[in-house]
């Protein structure tokens, strides 16, 4: 079985690798970087390729964490409050 991760962790690791090239990037360009994921992600899923859109799925994770990290967005905090308390919007 796989390693569990947290979103936190996923969050970490984002900043402890990246945070210094996508601060010097910004706020607006590494949200280009996620937009073109989403884009990317959205071909996989027209394809239908499995192992293409766990890729692209794991790569807007990992751009979101970005844009979380510039923004000081705790993306695991703001799920909770948002989809765990105390039931998800419909």
């Amino acid at each position: 079985m796989a390693e569990e991760v947290t979103l936190r962790q996923v969050q970490e690791l984002m900043r402890k690798y990246y945070f210094s090239r996508d601060s010097r990037r910004g706020l607006y360009a590494t949200f280009t970087w996620l937009v073109e994921e989403v884009g990317e992600l959205a071909e996989a899923l027209l394809h239908g390729n499995r192992d293409s859109i766990a890729e692209e799925i794991a790569d807007v994770l990992a751009w979101l964490a970005s844009v979380s990290n510039l923004t000081g967005v705790d993306l695991e905090d703001a799920f909770k409050r948002k989809y765990m308390n105390p039931e998800p919007p419909l």
